[in-house]
């Protein structure tokens, strides 16, 4: 059955589905957004008591339901000067030290800084033996993305991709599922280091925003594209906690770290459920 899964994912035109699904999700007539919003709440059954808006069928349309914001009190942002905290809700796919280049995908797979990065050398020099986390947001999850830590935004750019889902399954049997799907890559000036967060794309999650950019793909180039660095939006210093952006349909971050700069606690592994603002760490503070 899984084999059957991924071999379908081949063989879907995936771009095209997720062009589809973005118009549907973004349509506000009632019958079309109330319908796909009372099946995914039947199906998924998502918390809605933590929303600013708890009612469902009160958002305009399927994706602003889907990207609804929360109550500030219902998470908790570490407050240590030291804490690395969780940027999403979800679940650590994998995590701990980059070995050279290479990070661990899942049992038996992985994938390098190099391609991660989109051949981007200077970078993956700096986070070479570093450490990483994983998250995965299951669609069920809250989709948008917070600061793990204090950070100024250095450098970002978008790399096109594929759309394979980036659930368990494919992860176990993609190679290089985290380096062939569409992402954007955002690099921040730390308090002593850099540190990134890759946001990667997934099947029907043709469209990633943050708040710099907006809405960066569907409809982007299809070549790696530099994102300008501007404060029009947003100011480029966000500090822990801060909203970055959102998947507009679940999918994944990825955190990259400096050798020596972050230090992962040791619970922080594949299956451990974490929710934006939980510590997952300690950061070098001198």
């Amino acid at each position: 059955m899984n084999q059957l899964f991924i071999l379908m994912q081949y063989l879907l035109p995936k771009h095209l589905l997720s062009r589809g699904v973005h118009w549907l999700t973004r349509c506000e007539s009632a019958g079309v957004k109330d319908g796909l919003i009372n099946a995914f709440m039947n199906h998924f059954k998502p918390e809605m008591s933590d929303a600013v808006e708890p009612r469902p069928n009160s958002y305009a349309s399927f994706n602003a339901f889907f990207t609804r914001a929360l109550r500030p009190e219902s998470r908790v942002v570490a407050p240590e000067a030291e804490a690395l905290v969780s940027p999403v809700d979800g679940a650590v796919s994998e995590a701990g030290r980059i070995d050279g280049s290479k990070l661990l995908q899942a049992k038996g797979h992985h994938y390098t800084l190099q391609t991660l990065l989109s051949g981007a050398a200077p970078w993956a020099s700096r986070f070479t033996n570093g450490q990483f986390a994983t998250i995965y947001l299951a669609p069920f999850n809250y989709h948008r993305i917070h600061m793990p830590c204090d950070g100024t935004l250095r450098e970002a750019w978008y790399v096109p991709g594929d759309l394979f889902s980036v659930n368990a399954v494919t992860a176990q049997i993609v190679p290089n599922l985290f380096a062939r799907n569409e992402r954007v890559i955002l690099v921040f000036d730390g308090k002593f280091s850099s540190f990134t967060v890759v946001l990667v794309g997934a099947l029907f999650v043709g469209s990633m925003t943050t708040v710099w950019h907006g809405e960066i793909s569907p409809g982007h180039a299809r070549r790696v594209t530099q994102l300008p660095l501007a404060t029009r939006d947003a100011p480029l210093f966000l500090a822990k906690g801060a909203e970055l952006g959102r998947f507009n349909m679940g999918s994944t971050v990825v955190l990259l770290f400096e050798p020596g700069d972050a230090t992962l606690q040791d619970d922080i592994r594949a299956g451990r459920v974490v929710r934006m603002g939980e510590r997952l760490g300690g950061l070098r503070l001198g």
